[in-house]
């Protein structure tokens, strides 16, 4: 079993990590932390683990063989600058701090580098509105056929904002509701630049989100000039994602509610007078943050890449 620990355990991205691993057939969750909740039930904090566990938050790092980093952007760098962690300890970081694969981190997206990520120590797990525009796009930078500006409408569920509270993330503000954010300059677009641009000449991203009245999932519909039939587009995506578990070509339109509470991805694809619409549905907590983090957890650590993600979503 190995030992997992866990920083920021109290926030979204926490919460959605412990949920997961309490089910995962080969952990044990040794090290829960928060400074902020130290000392109470996690079932207190996360009451939907009530019966799940008996665990408590600790302020204080002990030894574990896979360290979960869950706090804010920012505060990874930080936390690591005043605690010495062994060598042999795999590191996760769900922030932003280290996605450009500065300081021996890899960018841990698996469906572009799993072996990479197989053979690494550190991974940086990407953003959720990078992972579902880079999942739409690969196929096609992979085959050199991204030759023209890319657009992308893309929105966003309210705990992808995190558990702070903001004007912007109030349910009265928030309900019937929905706005544009960071038009054209998202913090994501670097990532999903460097991603693009290692398989082919990035393209420019022109990149709109949206802040959505829901609480979790993100749309990202995209478009490129293609000159392909959609026959040919279609098994372009089967052949370079048959050996991806997790991500699947649907081909009827796709819906948000499809994949919430899932590590899946699913993409539509629709060829229309000279361009390639790319339609991609994730969860923005699971395969956009946790779910990504537990699968990268599992190619480091050698086991099936699945373990501890059969995951069913909700549905309806």
């Amino acid at each position: 079993m190995a030992k997992i620990g866990i920083v920021g355990a109290a926030g979204y991205t926490g919460g959605e990590l412990l949920r997961i691993l309490v089910n995962h057939p080969d952990v044990q969750l040794t090290c829960i932390m928060s400074n902020s909740q130290a000392g109470k039930l996690v079932s207190d904090v996360h009451t939907d683990l009530l019966g799940s566990t008996n665990a408590r938050f600790c302020a204080d790092l002990s030894p574990v063989d896979v360290l979960f980093l869950c706090s804010g952007h920012g505060e990874s760098k930080k936390f690591l600058a005043v605690n010495e962690i062994p060598w042999h300890t795999k590191i996760v970081d769900l922030s932003t701090d280290f996605r450009d694969e500065s300081e021996g981190f890899v960018y841990g997206l698996a469906e572009f580098q799993k072996s990479k990520i197989q053979s690494a120590n550190k991974i940086a797990n990407p953003g959720c509105f990078a992972t579902s525009i880079e999942l739409a796009l690969l196929p096609l930078a992979q085959a050199g056929l991204l030759k023209a500006d890319v657009h992308v409408s893309a929105v966003t569920g309210s705990t992808g904002a995190g558990q702070a509270l903001s004007s912007t993330s109030h349910f009265s503000w928030r309900n019937n509701n929905v706005s544009i954010y960071k038009a054209f300059t998202h913090q994501h677009l670097t990532e999903i630049g460097m991603v693009l641009g290692a398989k082919s000449p990035a393209p420019k991203v022109n990149f709109i989100p949206y802040r959505g009245n829901f609480s979790r999932g993100i749309m990202a519909n995209v478009y490129t000039a293609y000159a392909g039939t959609q026959e040919e587009a279609v098994e372009l995506y089967e052949s370079y994602y048959q050996d991806s578990p997790f991500v699947f070509v649907s081909p009827k339109a796709i819906d948000v509610k499809q994949v919430v509470n899932t590590n899946k991805c699913f993409l539509h694809l629709e060829v229309y007078d000279g361009q390639l619409l790319i339609s991609s549905v994730i969860d923005n907590l699971i395969k956009g943050a946790s779910g990504q983090a537990v699968q990268n957890m599992n190619l480091m650590l050698g086991w099936p890449e699945t373990t501890g993600l059969g995951l069913k979503a909700i549905g309806f």
